[in-house]
């Protein structure tokens, strides 16, 4: 079974693949799922384990495991998250003498086959995402689809939020009318969830978006419930505001550095010229700054009669490493990119150059006219 909804939004061009970061089938993960065999043969029947496993470094992902984890807390029902990593992900075989009753995928639905190959042993395998080329993907699977797999792609609602419905209603259905979380934790979860769809669905209308998104990367690397057991605590705890405020102070200090290191920008021939010319600076050691240096850049770029885009420039690995912004959403960068090898977004992109091709874009430097800025 599978179930697509389609919402009309904007698509996020060049996305990058969901997941990556740290390996976590790592041999935590794995004595965690031999633990519950071992606890199953011990008690001399079937376990009838339910598991999570949830795209890591999501925070759509992480929150749609919180709230299965209280789900099961609430029912008193054997449960097991485990994060999962697409650079280093588990094997279908991970979990083939696990005793799994329920296997949920959230924010995602595996590599290739990968749930329709759990779904050969597993009695009910459940998955939420809200990813266009999700959509796309199963439209083409739907053929081959079991009964016992039920694909919930959604794109017009995040994954956290799907999950919340879901588990919620499961609850209701289960006899608990408490609902997964105190009134309290409710409101204050329900306004977070609202800030982490405008960012996934890439809405982004929501006043102070881009502060919240800032101040929710520092949570990513504390995301793996195998590592972090108290992740769940956490989560319930997090204030939207709170983030709010600390992504504003980030941003609004990176930017002060930025504006702070951005002195003499010299104009460049954006692939000798053929795509038009704009500011440019060289951020070696401040590689760290690029974002903010060539964005503010792009302004000054238009300003000056250049094309909205900005430029930061420094060696990378023997060769010139070029990262484009432009804060103009009719201009895309991401074509010159290509060409030269590299990627990104209209808005951002980078790739590299040989010294010598950087030298016949930089053959005439600013003019006079350009001090000051």
């Amino acid at each position: 079974m599978y179930r697509i909804i389609v919402g009309i939004r904007r698509r996020r061009r060049g996305q990058a693949a969901v997941g990556g970061g740290k390996g976590f089938r790592s041999e935590a993960a794995l004595d965690a799922i031999r633990c519950f065999v071992e606890k199953g043969r011990e008690q001399g029947g079937r376990l009838n384990l339910n598991v999570a496993l949830y795209n890591y470094p999501s925070i759509s992902g992480a929150y749609a495991a919180l709230f299965a984890s209280l789900f099961h807390s609430k029912l008193r029902l054997p449960f097991l998250p485990l994060p999962f990593s697409s650079f280093h992900p588990f094997k279908v075989e991970d979990f083939k003498l696990a005793d799994i009753k329920t296997c949920y995928l959230l924010d995602f639905i595996g590599p290739k086959d990968f749930s329709l190959e759990l779904s050969k042993f597993i009695p009910r395998v459940i998955a939420f995402d809200h990813h266009q080329h999700t959509a796309i993907r199963i439209s083409k699977m739907k053929e081959k689809l079991p009964s016992n797999l039920d694909l919930q792609v959604d794109t017009t609602r995040c994954s956290a939020r799907a999950a919340f419905d879901y588990f919620s209603a499961e609850l209701i259905g289960n006899g608990d009318s408490q609902g997964l979380l105190n009134s309290g934790e409710l409101e204050r979860v329900k306004y977070l969830l609202r800030y982490i769809e405008d960012s996934d669905l890439c809405h982004r209308k929501l006043r102070d978006i881009k502060y919240f998104s800032a101040g929710i990367k520092d949570l990513h690397a504390k995301l793996n419930c195998i590592v972090n057991p108290h992740l769940f605590d956490q989560l319930l705890e997090i204030d939207a505001s709170s983030l709010i405020a600390k992504g504003r102070s980030v941003l609004v200090s990176r930017e002060n550095a930025a504006n702070t290191f951005i002195k003499n920008p010299f104009k460049i021939h954006l692939g000798r010229g053929l795509y038009g010319e704009c500011l440019a600076v060289r951020t070696d050691g401040n590689s760290n700054l690029s974002h903010e240096i060539s964005l503010e850049l792009s302004r000054r770029s238009s300003a000056s009669g250049l094309r909205p885009i900005g430029a930061a420039v420094f060696m990378q690995r023997g060769n010139v490493k070029v990262c484009l912004r432009s804060f103009d959403s009719m201009t895309d960068t991401s074509e010159i990119a290509r060409v030269y090898g590299g990627g990104g977004k209209p808005s951002s992109s980078s790739f590299t150059l040989r010294m010598d091709e950087y030298n016949l874009w930089t053959s005439v430097n600013v003019p006079d006219s350009f001090d000051g800025f």
